[in-house]
């Protein structure tokens, strides 16, 4: 049987053009029983300026984004597969950046949409917000990330995001050879406003077995949305 994570499936024969470490680290799913934890430095967090900032601040109460900025930043990303209460292979994707004094989260967990096409990003603890992440190979063997139509879903609220206040991210993940790490670039902006936020750096990445180690509980969102 032909293993197959969510990434594999969103990108169909433009898997086999990444680098076999970058395919390694997208192969993370239920078939493959692997997790996979990074652990690295960001070089450079930083957002658009001050008037973003409450924005942000107002997002970080539920792991949207981060409202601080800063250089040489401790970082932890951690990829765990799980089958979300709907019956849905879930991969998260929770950010940790070791701030002095405090850190701060940018949770994330997604699925693969046969309706959309694309995998579905939902952004924070309560996946109000889920966004359409567009997915291809580029001639390097990165992965690039796109996003794409967003929307808000909350109770019987169910709209989508305007592109006035929608924000657009682009993420390449690379593997640099000589280097021996994992190197990502983070830019979200609005067309109207410019840059909202972004981080850039590296890492190392460890895989590990989830039937050993399970799935932590607050790597989980606290409420799960069916809607995509």
């Amino acid at each position: 049987m032909v293993m197959t994570s969510i990434f594999q499936r969103a990108l169909g024969p433009d898997f086999d053009r990444l680098h076999p470490r970058i395919q390694r680290r997208f192969s993370v799913g239920l078939d493959s029983g692997e997790a996979c934890v990074g652990r690295g430095v960001m070089d450079r967090v930083r957002h658009g300026g001050r008037w973003i900032r409450p924005f942000l601040a107002l997002g970080a109460t539920r792991h949207i984004l981060v409202p601080r900025v800063g250089r040489d930043v401790p970082f932890t990303i951690e990829n765990f597969p799980y089958r979300d209460s709907f019956g849905r292979e879930t991969v998260t994707f929770v950010r940790t950046f070791a701030f002095p004094g405090r850190p701060q989260r940018f949770d994330a967990t997604m699925v693969f949409s046969r309706e959309r096409g694309c995998i579905v990003d939902y952004l924070g603890t309560h996946q109000h917000l889920a966004t359409d992440l567009h997915v291809h190979a580029d001639p390097e063997g990165a992965l690039v990330i796109r996003s794409g139509e967003q929307r808000f879903r909350e109770g019987p609220v169910n709209t989508h995001v305007p592109a006035l206040i929608r924000g657009d991210a682009v993420v390449r993940e690379s593997y640099d050879d000589q280097a021996q790490c994992f190197r990502v670039r983070v830019a979200v902006s609005n067309r109207y406003f410019g840059p909202l936020f972004g981080y850039e750096g590296t890492f190392q990445a460890e895989h590990i077995g989830v039937a050993a180690h399970g799935v932590r509980t607050d790597l989980r969102p606290v409420r799960e949305e069916a809607r995509a």
